[in-house]
């Protein structure tokens, strides 16, 4: 059975189409991503999901029931815009907000206190909301989203505000939570969090989907066409190949795409080595970055032709 199941949905705001005739499938024990830019409809696909939006057309099901809210207690929703008291006490809050969820006030302190431990912020939990950093908050606000052991978390841009020190044991733990059972949807906006974690993912544009599928498919499915070369000399043969599209360029490295129609890997690499001393030459698929750039660039152009 699908965990979640939505088909062509469709969600206005007056004239404004926010979502638009939108179908994915999520499967058990899987990371999906909902990526796409700021505006592009995730937030409002995720509100739909949880129920607190209502389609105006289309079917979303969970754990292969119709969104109600009697499904909440098995869902962990972790909003982009965080909602905590501020003048309550973290452990009092996490406490109530595990009994909101069903828990008893015993065992809702007790994974309180253990994810507090986990996340090394055990002596927060007698200072108030007020009294901590934003960084701190949304670590308190992880743990209200996780506490009851979901069997479905949904976690809209989680890792913003961290640093990267943060993030990376925020991924870990998100990790270690899908090994645990638990299916994930994660929104974001960052490419690279995505194909870090992400088994799944589908990209929204505008409202629409662009593109969705394993995202070890997507990059298959585009040619080995990036190479990565690290050298010492001048940067001359870039001018000699000419059609390239540069991705990064430093000093002494440079990251391209070039169209294989045109160019082959022997040309580029012996017109290099007539300017340069080549360190590094790695031919590589293009990152879920770069495919995002070319599949909304492309969706807007055709928009504009």
């Amino acid at each position: 059975m699908k965990v979640i199941e939505v088909s062509n949905v469709i969600k206005k705001f007056g004239d404004f189409t926010a979502v638009n005739n939108v179908s994915f499938d999520v499967s058990p024990d899987r990371i999906f991503g909902i990526i796409g830019p700021n505006g592009a409809g995730k937030t409002t696909t995720i509100r739909m999901i949880t129920n607190i939006l209502i389609p105006d057309s289309g079917t979303i099901k969970v754990f292969g029931k119709d969104t109600n809210y009697t499904l909440q207690n098995i869902i962990g929703y972790l909003p982009e815009e965080r909602g905590l008291y501020k003048k309550l006490k973290v452990i009092d809050q996490l406490i109530y907000f595990g009994q909101l969820k069903g828990m008893e006030y015993k065992k809702a302190k007790e994974k309180a206190r253990e994810w507090l431990d986990r996340l090394d912020a055990q002596n927060w939990a007698d200072m108030k909301i007020q009294e901590l950093s934003k960084g701190m908050q949304q670590k308190v606000q992880f743990i209200s989203t996780i506490l009851h052991e979901p069997k479905l978390l949904i976690l809209d841009e989680p890792f913003s505000g961290f640093d990267p020190i943060n993030t990376e044991l925020m991924k870990s733990i998100i990790l270690d939570l899908k090994k645990s059972g638990s299916s994930i949807i994660l929104s974001t906006h960052i490419m690279e969090q995505a194909e870090q974690m992400c088994d799944e993912i589908c990209l929204i544009n505008k409202g629409n989907i662009l593109l969705s599928g394993a995202i070890r498919d997507i990059k298959a499915d585009y040619n080995r066409d990036t190479v990565i070369l690290e050298f010492d000399g001048p940067s001359d043969f870039l001018n000699e190949l000419g059609g390239l599209k540069i991705i990064n360029k430093t000093n002494n490295r440079v990251e391209f795409r070039f169209n294989p129609n045109e160019l082959d890997t022997k040309k580029i690499l012996n017109t290099v080595m007539k300017f340069a001393n080549v360190y590094k030459f790695e031919m590589k698929e293009p990152s879920l970055h770069e495919i995002f750039i070319d599949v909304v660039s492309k969706s807007e152009g055709d928009k504009n032709e």
